[in-house]
């Protein structure tokens, strides 16, 4: 049977017809008013539709349409909408606009594997997708230039679907891209831009897909095309789907095919930004395309494609950053390596992080060939030191270059409309998030003036929403796994709205520890069964399709919310957890629970969300709560101590979980007056979202981007256009690489005959040896602080020492100093390489210590 397909467009009146616009942008997921728009038209299918607009405005009667277009005040709301829109996408006053300081014309390009942007476009699976559309919202509200580039997926991440006894199965939902909002990207004729990417001795095609979000853009490579074989047109089948060969190949099309879609799109960015190592393949087309379109030596295109490369990692154990095979990855890297003109052995070295190392991992790769490195925290950027320091031998661990920018969310994304509602009135003069730059300080010093009546009858609002969700949500899913019509109707007397909320949700990793409540069974009991104090828990989340330990973890907690007359209707697990899912829950707890492995949580930014909605945090100190707790507005699971065993760890933590939530959590939640409210516990509220709003944002995040990372990566790029200056940067490295072996330094400092008092001068003195080099290639510095336990030195500071004279092939450095501090002072003396041309000098190292 030959089947042929055409869509047919709604054919809304003129007056309402901005509906079609509005759909086709994901400007509305973070704007309230416009999502009201649809809640209007008809809201039990738009929740039907899954907030998908476009899908929903192909659903929705012909007659509909038409009673809405007489309808005076939803056509007054509908023109107020498009005002708000064109004011924000024509609003010359952005930040970045009154804010750029960077030479040229900045152009940032954001890879990553997965985008959360809303749920009519399911192309996330968790945290990462998260992030990465919270970062696309924010440059799109700050007008920053950045775009995404990313993959369209035929199916949609894994929907989860419980069985009787709790266990986790998958379904796979086709997503239909004529009833989503993207559309194909064509050239000036008329026709679709199809880029080819050579992939293991095969060549395949991709098309492109646009989907604008605000005022900037996601590009999604799409392999689904007639002109490809069934097995390439499966790369982007699934995110994260198939096994490990189908993985490289779908990280080929997103790296290497992404620099080639922007290169036909006509798009020049002057940053690459790889969030998380998936996309690393593209620093080796960049680098080919460097080398055929300006004639430069791989040598040469390193150093631009390193300059203007930013590389953002997000996972804290080894395991979890990308590996593959090596004869896996020379199946469909060694035409790119040829196109490179380096032998195998020297491409493989690039992504190894030792010579020894068997696998090729894609995080070191992008360590490798890229100026710019961080972590999502400031904990997990020290543990990234950590994990990473064998890429620099002989650096100090202080000073390996993977710093931190700490990952926030964007608000207006996540807050309730209710909330939003109430700060507009209180704190943001008739604005919204949204229309106000969250990460502005001062609007936050005013939450005193909400009326705490005002701030908990919101909270309430939201509460009683969340566990109508979660009522209806355990009623079908009982439905459909075919329980009685009485099992179902019990289902309505889950949970309580006065009744101290707790809530749970995330990826069911096995070192997030879902189930460390659950270590005391006979605890637990009396904490949630407390006669003057009860307590409920709502739990949420997808364990991988091939976690099998996160499954169980799933099932343990499904199996005592079933089986256990203890917890029944006072524990639930949500089964499915989604975006829409998530803003229920963190917008309606009283408290977010978060207990990891210690330092396994990255960052984490479900807290945040849940924070920015009046939730508590009640968290181990990891992630990006270690930069907030201990503190006087939440509590803090444990500190930073160290256990002898995993047992003990768990045995002390769920001790500490247990003795907060009853000690601490529970008495300040019903501390309640003669109006139900507990002042104390709306004054914690105020005082956390107080503190975290402000700067736990993607605002503040991508602001921070710009000025660490942006900004100078685009004038590096910039400064090494000129093929004379990365001609004379390739010729310096040439002569540290052929003269270091050379290079010595010899401490001449004079012992001092009495003891050194505070304030006085002491004057340090070396003998530098350079070979071949001379002072200007050379940073030579006098290195100070205490002796460690290692051997080495804890640095207090670093000072550079001034070349004063030549004598006998060597060369006199000196440098003069008062210490600060009293006691035993230890210091030690070093030479780097210096150029001003380049980021840092740490890549490739070169060191040398006094021996």
């Amino acid at each position: 049977m030959k089947i042929h397909s055409f869509n047919v467009q709604p054919n809304l009146p003129e007056n309402i017809k901005f509906l079609e616009e509005l759909a086709n942008d994901m400007w509305f997921t973070w704007n309230w008013q416009a999502i009201l728009l649809f809640v209007q038209v008809d809201e039990k299918l738009w929740t039907a539709a899954k907030r998908n607009p476009k899908w929903f405005l192909g659903s929705v009667p012909q007659k509909r349409f038409e009673e809405l277009s007489k309808d005076e005040n939803f056509v007054q709301q509908v023109n107020k909408v498009k005002e708000s829109y064109y004011n924000y996408k024509n609003n010359p006053h952005t930040w970045y606009n009154d804010h750029k300081h960077e030479n040229g014309q900045l152009l940032t390009a954001y890879f990553s594997m997965e985008y959360g942007i809303g749920e009519g476009l399911p192309i996330y699976s968790g945290g990462l997708g998260m992030l990465a559309g919270d970062h696309i919202k924010s440059a799109s509200d700050l007008g920053m230039p950045i775009i995404g580039v990313g993959l369209f997926y035929k199916q949609g991440y894994v929907q989860q679907v419980l069985n009787r006894e709790g266990w986790q199965n998958e379904e796979y939902p086709d997503n239909d891209w004529a009833h989503m909002p993207v559309a194909r990207v064509q050239d000036k004729n008329g026709k679709d831009i199809v880029v080819d990417i050579p992939l293991g001795g095969e060549n395949i095609k991709a098309c492109i897909w646009r989907v604008p979000v605000g005022r900037t853009s996601l590009y999604l490579l799409d392999t689904n095309l007639q002109e490809n074989t069934p097995a390439q047109r499966a790369i982007t089948e699934k995110l994260y789907g198939g096994d490990r060969e189908n993985r490289i190949r779908q990280e080929v099309v997103l790296g290497i095919g992404g620099v080639k879609a922007l290169t036909a799109m006509g798009i020049k960015p002057t940053v690459y930004h790889i969030n998380e190592g998936h996309s690393a393949f593209l620093l080796f087309q960049r680098i080919i395309d460097f080398m055929q379109n300006e004639n430069l030596t791989f040598g040469q295109a390193c150093e631009r494609v390193w300059a203007s490369s930013v590389f953002t990692t997000h996972t804290p154990v080894i395991a979890g950053n990308e590996h593959f095979d090596p004869v896996l990855v020379r199946k469909y890297m060694q035409f790119y390596a040829d196109q490179m003109h380096i032998s195998w052995d020297e491409f493989l070295a690039i992504g190894k992080e030792k010579p020894t190392s068997t696998l090729y991992c894609m995080t070191v790769v992008a360590l490798r060939l890229a100026a710019y490195c961080n972590g999502v925290a400031k904990l997990h950027g020290a543990v990234s030191r950590e994990m990473w320091r064998n890429l620099w031998p002989g650096l100090p661990l202080t000073e390996v270059p993977i710093t931190s920018i700490t990952n926030g969310i964007h608000s207006a994304s996540w807050i309730s409309h209710e909330l939003n509602e109430l700060f507009r009135k209180y704190l943001n003069n008739n604005d919204q998030l949204g229309e106000v730059d969250p990460s502005d300080v001062a609007p936050w010093q005013k939450l005193g003036n909400i009326p705490n009546e005002e701030l908990w009858k919101v909270h309430c609002i939201r509460k009683n929403k969340l566990i109508e969700l979660v009522q209806d949500r355990l009623k079908r899913q009982l439905t459909r796994q075919g329980f009685d019509v009485m099992t179902v109707k019990k289902a309505s007397k889950v949970l309580r709205p006065d009744t101290l909320t707790i809530g749970f949700a995330r990826r069911f990793a096995t070192y997030k520890r879902a189930t460390l409540l659950f270590k005391d069974l006979n605890r637990l009991d009396k904490i949630i069964n407390n006669p003057a104090r009860p307590v409920q828990f709502v739990f949420a989340g997808k364990a991988h399709p091939a976690d099998t330990a996160g499954k169980e973890f799933i099932k343990l907690i499904v199996g005592l919310t079933q089986t256990d007359p203890r917890f029944k209707d006072k524990i639930v697990f949500v089964e499915d957890y989604n975006m829409n899912t998530a803003r229920y829950m963190v917008q309606g707890v009283d408290v977010w629970l978060n207990n990891p492995i210690r330092p396994m949580e990255a960052s984490g930014t479900s807290g945040m969300k849940a924070a920015l909605n009046g939730a508590l945090a009640l968290s181990v100190l990891d992630g990006w709560w270690d930069e907030v707790g201990p503190c006087d507005f939440g509590w803090s699971i444990g500190g930073a101590e160290n256990y002898k065993s995993e047992a003990e760890r768990d045995t002390v933590e769920a001790e500490a979980l247990y003795s907060l939530i009853e000690q601490e959590i529970a008495p300040a939640y019903y501390a309640k007056n003669d109006k139900g409210i507990s002042e104390t516990w709306l004054n914690l509220m105020k005082e956390s979202i107080k503190h975290i709003a402000p700067v736990f944002n993607t605002n503040r995040m991508v602001k921070e981007y710009y000025e660490k990372f942006y900004v100078p990566a685009n004038n590096y790029n910039l400064g090494l256009a000129e093929p004379a200056k990365v001609q004379a940067l390739s010729d310096w490295r040439k002569k540290i690489k052929d003269n270091w072996y050379r290079v010595s330094i010899t401490d001449t400092t004079p012992t001092p005959e009495d003891a050194i008092s505070m304030g006085q001068q002491v004057k340090f003195t070396a003998r530098v040896n350079l070979g071949g080099l001379v002072p200007d290639d050379v940073q030579v510095e006098l290195y100070l602080g205490q002796r460690g336990t290692l051997g080495d030195i804890v640095k207090e500071k670093s000072i550079a020492m001034t070349c004063t004279g030549q004598a006998d092939n060597a060369y006199t450095y000196e440098v003069s100093m008062a210490p600060v501090n009293s006691g035993r002072q230890d210091y030690a003396l070093r030479v780097l390489p210096k150029n001003d041309s380049i980021p840092h000098v740490f890549m490739p190292l070169f060191i040398r210590w006094e021996e």
